[in-house]
């Protein structure tokens, strides 16, 4: 019973992580109906920017909004400078773009910071709570990875559903052309959408990385399972990425304590390849929007 309660409450923590992840997936994917296949280095070279002003002596609060800030700056820049060329035309061209500055920016950052592994400081405690004698495996910074992501959740609803930006950024990714028509300046609110994603995937990345080792490849298999979660809550919906990290979280949590460690990329491929065939738009998912 103890081992089921702890897996169980370790995957809810990394599903967590995994949901933060996917809701960076899904925003740019709503705001520019583009999957944006380097979100993850681009969480992972802001995280080092946070790293460096920690390690000067500056406080984690600190290189949280440093990394928050240059999140939105970077994701500006390349929507701008190498995504916007290509954009109206193929799909593919665009997914390509994203996998080139993928692998370019981990290459960037092995230059710039290094490639051996160090020490990320997390902002709230990580000893596990222990109640009527048991130790669970969850923490104060587990606690304020899954507190983060409900207000980010709640943020991003807000947006699309409440707000004159949140529409047009909508509109301007459905149909350019007419939107324009509308006088809805389309380019700038792509290179909102890519902003914002950048920022959300920025604290996606240090929520990640706090307490645990970073190096440039540090977050390449969260990248996998948290889309995985993307697709299996529907790539068009934010509260389908929370429910869909959790899932995935609970899901390899389980296969990895019951099963084996091994196991939890083979089951992750599993779910990713059952959702498809089953319900290729997601849990959440329209088939309107995936169509386009």
């Amino acid at each position: 019973m103890q081992q089921f309660l702890n897996l169980t409450l370790s995957g809810i923590s990394q599903g967590a992580v995994y949901a933060a992840f996917a809701l960076a997936l899904v925003l740019i994917f709503r705001s520019t109906r583009v999957v944006n296949f380097a979100q993850g280095s681009m969480a992972m070279f802001t995280t080092y920017l946070a790293l460096t002003v920690v390690d000067a002596g500056h406080s984690y609060w600190l290189g949280l909004a440093v990394a928050l800030g240059a999140g939105m700056v970077l994701g500006a820049v390349l929507e701008r400078v190498l995504v916007r060329p290509v954009e109206g035309g193929p799909e593919l061209t665009a997914v390509i773009v994203t996998l080139g500055i993928f692998i370019s920016l981990q290459a960037l950052a092995a230059i710039l910071f290094g490639a051996e592994f160090r020490s990320f400081p997390a902002p709230f405690g990580l000893a596990g709570f222990t109640a009527g004698g048991l130790n669970l495996a969850i923490t104060p910074n587990s606690l304020f990875v899954i507190g983060a992501v409900l207000l980010v959740l709640a943020g991003l609803v807000a947006l699309f559903r409440f707000t004159d930006v949140g529409l047009r950024m909508r509109a301007s990714a459905f149909n350019a052309e007419v939107s324009r028509l509308l006088g809805i300046p389309v380019g700038r609110m792509l290179t909102l959408g890519w902003a914002l994603a950048a920022l959300v995937g920025s604290l996606s990345g240090l929520l990640i990385a706090g307490g645990n080792l970073v190096y440039p490849a540090f977050l390449d298999s969260l990248i996998v399972y948290g889309f995985v979660a993307a697709v299996l809550g529907g790539l068009d919906s934010p509260a389908g990425a929370v429910v869909g990290g959790m899932a995935i979280g609970l899901a390899l949590s389980y296969v990895s304590g019951y099963l084996g460690a091994e196991l939890v990329a083979l089951a992750a491929l599993g779910i990713l390849v059952a959702v498809l065939l089953v319900r290729p738009r997601g849990l959440f998912g329209t088939a309107e929007a995936r169509r386009v």
